[in-house]
């Protein structure tokens, strides 16, 4: 289990609207809150800066979390992240303890790789379209990977890469198959470019008018 962040947090037990108001603009501090597990959902709050620089990395949102409460420190996961429309603000955030004995589920990113060598785009002349950019996936937090990857190579014109298609690591399970066949989703495809598909119309026109 990677545990190569740690979040320091403080207890609180004023709640409500009001009181996160003031703990975002006068203490420049995030309400959140940490659930799960045997415990009790706590309110906590964490400090803005440290978090906001933490999200600058990617495996921030995938990994195991050291959170320390009051000096105390438990494993968790982000759950969700509240954000200002406007502002690199965050809102609020919601944490998930996680026990090493028992599967969690979370969401990881998709890492597209050989999307520049793609034989649909390379050689047929495609263009590469995303369906999704992050996997559901359920796991023992040991196994918990930090993204996955989507390889591109081999992939022709006309083509889709759905779920079932991805190689999980080891003890990995997308939530999506668990559910059967039919919620095998598509996850990229190869398609033709706006240009080639006027082109191909174009050519089927001037072939009806000869006729």
């Amino acid at each position: 289990m990677s545990t190569d962040f740690t979040l320091h947090a403080t207890s609180r037990s004023d709640t409500g609207k009001g009181a996160s108001r003031r703990l975002r603009r006068l203490a420049q501090e995030i309400p959140a809150i940490v659930y799960g597990g045997t415990k009790k959902p706590a309110q906590i709050s964490l400090v803005h800066k440290d978090v906001l620089k933490s999200l600058e990395n990617e495996a921030f949102y995938s990994h195991i979390l050291s959170l320390e409460v009051d000096g105390k420190a438990e494993d968790v996961i982000i759950k969700d992240i509240q954000r200002h429309p406007a502002k690199p603000q965050i809102l609020h955030m919601d944490l998930l303890r996680v026990s090493k004995s028992k599967p969690l589920q979370t969401k990881v990113p998709l890492h597209f790789i050989n999307e520049e060598s793609c034989a649909g785009v390379k050689t047929d002349g495609g263009l590469i379209a995303h369906s999704m950019t992050e996997l559901e996936i359920t796991c023992l937090p040991a196994n918990l990977p930090e993204y996955i990857e989507v390889d591109m190579l081999e992939v022709r014109l006309g083509e889709t890469v759905h779920i079932s298609d991805l190689k999980l690591p080891k003890g990995v399970e997308s939530v999506a198959l668990s559910h059967g066949a039919d919620h095998d989703l598509p996850v990229a495809s190869i398609q033709k470019t706006r240009g080639s598909s006027e082109a191909a119309a174009s050519e089927e026109e001037e072939e009806a008018s000869e006729e």
